[in-house]
């Protein structure tokens, strides 16, 4: 098991704050890296003759990797330096996002992209969140809503930066430049942050995979551990659809350059996210204080306040409609993720909360990996349009979800002791 030092748990400023800003920096780079894709897709798609239905595939593989890896990654960040996991993975997806820009097929682009990026990626999430989760018990809410903001930006960001770079310079640049970015990165954080102490004898480390099924057991028992998953995975396969069609989809229904629709398509969404966030923590971690199931209750009125905007940006006929669609919707999808990881440590006892997010992940992430490629094959025939228009039917399915999780089960679930 991991022990955390005196220097992972103290009360100074300096350091807490260089942790997050540390850790805000490479969930940037992480989002960042897995947009650049679907930014630069027309390019990608006229430069090497590519399918639809193959761009969603190589879109796919990526969450594929990530779903599958995930539990692992959790089970690994209970029992080993989270420091040195946070450090490897990074270095490890951002070389692999540097080598994207050199593929030249779909089976390449499957393995770097898909394979490597997503297997790298697959590990950042559950260590980097129990530690946060640790060093600010008080305000954990907070704390883990403004490293969730990194999310925005790289999305944001790489939008802008990879639809330029993409149309003057070539698609591989961006991938050059992000990839370069993420190793210098890497080697700041293991300068910066101190190992961890970790107390792991060879017979804990055996019996690892034997613990995966227990932990599994466990959460499977709490049926609102159940309910956020899948949730979580109606929230995760509308993200994923709508991240890796909508700048394509702007191009094509409004004529839009790349630089535009990239920046377009991802600004006014994600700064509504990113204002959602905030509000979120705050009014969740306010009602939270007596009535915990409150976490619950925010990210269900979350997707269902935000489907009849999800069908707005597609049917909308004019751009200032998708954008003000795109800025609500991302209004209350900041609601629901402000309390992704706060919610389901109100039902799992802290010794595992790495290991059940990890569950919790692989799950949503699996359910949600169908979206690119569905919405690809079914682009020629249905169309954009009504594919994206499709998503809203499934956040009210995942409110629905969550509304059962936090009044028919929350109460027997409920962890006493956080």
């Amino acid at each position: 098991m991991v022990d955390s030092p005196p220097s992972l748990t103290k009360k100074t400023t300096g350091f807490r704050w260089e942790l997050l800003a540390l850790l805000w920096l490479a969930f940037f780079l992480n989002q960042a890296d897995r947009q650049i894709f679907s930014v630069v897709l027309p390019l990608i798609r006229k430069d090497l003759g590519l399918t639809d239905a193959q761009l969603g595939l190589i879109a796919s593989a990526l969450v594929w990797t990530y779903g599958l890896l995930v539990p692992i990654a959790g089970f690994i960040g209970d029992r080993f330096s989270r420091r040195n996991i946070l450090g490897f993975c990074l270095l490890f997806w951002s070389c692999a996002t540097l080598l994207t820009g050199f593929c030249s097929s779909v089976v390449q682009f499957i393995a770097l992209r898909g394979m490597a990026t997503g297997g790298g990626e697959a590990f950042y999430a559950p260590s980097a969140n129990a530690l946060l989760g640790e060093t600010y018990k008080e305000k954990r809410s907070f704390a883990l809503s403004i490293h969730q903001t990194a999310v925005y930006f790289g999305i944001i960001l790489s939008g802008i930066i990879a639809g330029y770079i993409g149309e003057h310079y070539g698609w591989q640049k961006a991938f050059y430049l992000f990839g370069s970015l993420g190793v210098v990165l890497a080697f700041v954080f293991f300068t910066r942050i101190p190992k961890d102490v970790v107390v792991s004898t060879a017979e804990s480390q055996q019996q690892m995979w034997a613990e995966i099924g227990k932990t599994a057991r466990t959460v499977a028992r709490k049926p609102t551990v159940i309910m956020l998953t899948l949730g979580f995975g109606c929230m995760v396969f509308v993200n994923v659809g709508y991240l890796t069609w909508m700048p394509s989809f702007l191009v094509d229904k409004f004529n839009m350059s790349l630089t535009d629709a990239g920046f377009s398509s991802l600004f006014y969404h994600h700064l509504g996210a990113f204002l959602g966030v905030l509000s979120g923590a705050r009014i969740s971690d306010y009602y939270a204080k007596s009535n915990p199931r409150s976490r619950l209750v925010v990210q269900a009125l979350g997707l269902l306040l935000g489907a009849p905007f999800i069908y707005g940006i597609s049917m909308s006929n004019t751009q200032l409609l998708t954008y003000i669609a795109l800025f609500l919707f991302g209004i209350f999808r900041g609601w629901y993720d402000s309390n992704i990881v706060a919610s389901l440590y109100e039902v799992v006892s802290p010794k595992i909360r790495s290991s059940a997010y990890g569950l919790m992940l692989a799950c949503a992430f699996l359910i949600g990996s169908f979206a690119p490629y569905l919405l690809g094959v079914l682009k020629p025939t249905l169309g954009l349009t009504a594919g994206l228009a499709s998503l809203s039917g499934v956040y009210v399915l995942g409110s629905l979800f969550l509304w059962a999780g936090a009044f028919l089960f929350f109460d027997r679930d409920k962890e006493v002791s956080q």
